[in-house]
């Protein structure tokens, strides 16, 4: 019994706020004002649903995170192709840090010799086959490399990577 007067109640007052909102447009604002806000709604949604289909509206920024849209049993290749020449080529762990040097005018040049028995010079923001150079410490004789990851179950898409110089009394 008393759900039924709740629904009465919530039929008439749904029915009040639709005559109200139906209502004639007030003699101050004119119809020719109300006419212009309706089209301009109406293109406003036009606009929207516009930019939304050609792919302008909605786009997905991770984060940090791994996309929720790629499978995490297929394993994803960063580049395709063959490897290029030199240092571009080489894979972060195919690359030994030799030294560091300091350079007031451009910053510091870290020294490696490569799988080809060959020595580059790479500053930061060069990039090697699976990651990029993001830092060199020349006190400390360390570099760190951004190294892309091949798996996304990970929830970065990527991993950093410290190179560290050794004296030759560290080696055993």
């Amino acid at each position: 019994m008393m759900r039924r007067r709740w629904t009465w109640l919530a039929l008439a007052v749904g029915l009040a706020v639709l005559a109200a909102v139906s209502a004639p447009v007030s003699a101050q604002e004119g119809p020719a004002t109300g006419e212009e806000q309706r089209n301009e709604a109406v293109e406003k949604i036009l606009r929207e649903q516009q930019e939304m289909l050609q792919g302008q509206r909605f786009t997905y920024d991770p984060a940090a995170r791994r996309d929720p849209f790629l499978s995490l049993l297929e394993k994803v290749p960063l580049k395709k192709g063959p490897r290029p020449q030199g240092v571009s080529g080489m894979l972060v762990s195919e690359i030994d840090l030799v030294g560091v040097i300091r350079d007031a005018a451009d910053g510091n040049v870290a020294f490696f010799s490569g799988s080809d028995n060959k020595g580059y010079f790479l500053r930061v923001g060069d990039e090697v086959y699976d990651g990029t150079l993001i830092a060199i410490d020349s006190r400390s004789g360390a570099v760190t490399f951004r190294q892309q990851v091949d798996d996304p179950r990970l929830i970065k898409p990527y991993r950093d990577v410290e190179k560290r110089l050794t004296a030759e009394g560290d080696i055993q």
